[in-house]
């Protein structure tokens, strides 16, 4: 995010954020929107193309825009940077052959200039299955805490169930926080 567009922020006293919800297929981005938002999650399907969903959250409107995780949609990922605020990177934790696929999509999109600003949450979920990893083991497996990953960035990793709701509003509410701090510092 650019210089104007925070003094564009700050100066209107908009309190809206655009988050990007990104992470391979069946991480649960879908899930994890629908539950945040009170929505039934019972019958899910994978997401060819992407949602956009308008939530209010602490006096904050959040447009969350999820987007397909399959590896053909993948390079469409950098159509949805602009304007980003917050990136939340969804991690199948019990999903453990495809780790080092995970880790290398993420670096690759923080390395995008575009998402140079944007605070990551990264929600380890399906943390209510069996053989799921903690939050610690894949922190360490994506190579979080590396010093050339973090450059300044902003970001935690939260372990979450999006099935039973666990850690949604704990990320959440760091991710809200974190940018606000940032963003709307006249507020």
């Amino acid at each position: 995010m650019g210089l104007l567009s925070i003094l564009k922020k700050v100066k209107r006293k908009e309190k809206e954020m655009r988050l990007l919800i990104l992470g391979l297929d069946n991480a649960g981005k879908t899930t994890i929107l629908k539950k945040f938002n009170g929505e039934e999650i019972s019958t899910i399907e994978p997401t060819l193309g992407f949602n956009i969903k308008t939530l209010e959250y602490q006096g904050y409107l959040l447009n969350v825009w999820d987007v397909g995780g399959q590896q053909t949609i993948r390079s469409y990922w950098r159509n949805y940077f602009e304007a980003t605020d917050g990136l939340i990177w969804v991690v199948d934790s019990a999903d453990r052959r495809r780790l080092e696929v995970c880790r290398q999509e993420l670096h690759a999109l923080l390395q995008q200039e575009k998402l140079a600003g944007a605070s990551l949450l990264v929600f380890a979920n399906k943390q209510d299955l069996q053989g799921a990893l903690p939050p610690g083991e894949i922190a360490l497996t994506l190579g979080l805490e590396d010093e050339a990953f973090a450059k300044g960035r902003h970001w935690t990793i939260v372990g979450c169930s999006a099935m039973t709701g666990d850690g949604l509003e704990h990320g959440v509410g760091w991710m809200v926080r974190d940018i606000a701090s940032r963003i709307f510092m006249l507020n």
